[in-house]
């Protein structure tokens, strides 16, 4: 989310999961979002998805020599485990 949005988690996520449902269709419906202060990025600003991917199904991965800030696949992590 930006800076200075004030909406509940809880409404951003309903809407997200409805707005994939009706855009795309039921095929690609999901229940479950997991909102993280900040994504995996590479210094020259691509977001690592296949890292994402690996954590959110529990595979073992390794940290690129290019990310950013490494903390922030300890924060997705930790998210993902609550």
């Amino acid at each position: 989310m930006n800076d200075g949005v004030t909406r509940a988690e809880e409404e951003i996520t309903r809407e997200i999961v409805n707005l994939v449902r009706t855009e795309i269709g039921p095929v690609t419906a999901f229940k479950r979002v997991i909102v993280v202060d900040q994504l995996p990025k590479t210094r020259s600003g691509k977001i690592l998805r296949r890292t994402i991917k690996s954590i959110a199904e529990s595979q073992d991965y390794v940290v690129p020599a290019t990310i950013d800030d490494p903390q922030v696949l300890n924060d997705i992590t930790s998210a993902i485990a609550r």
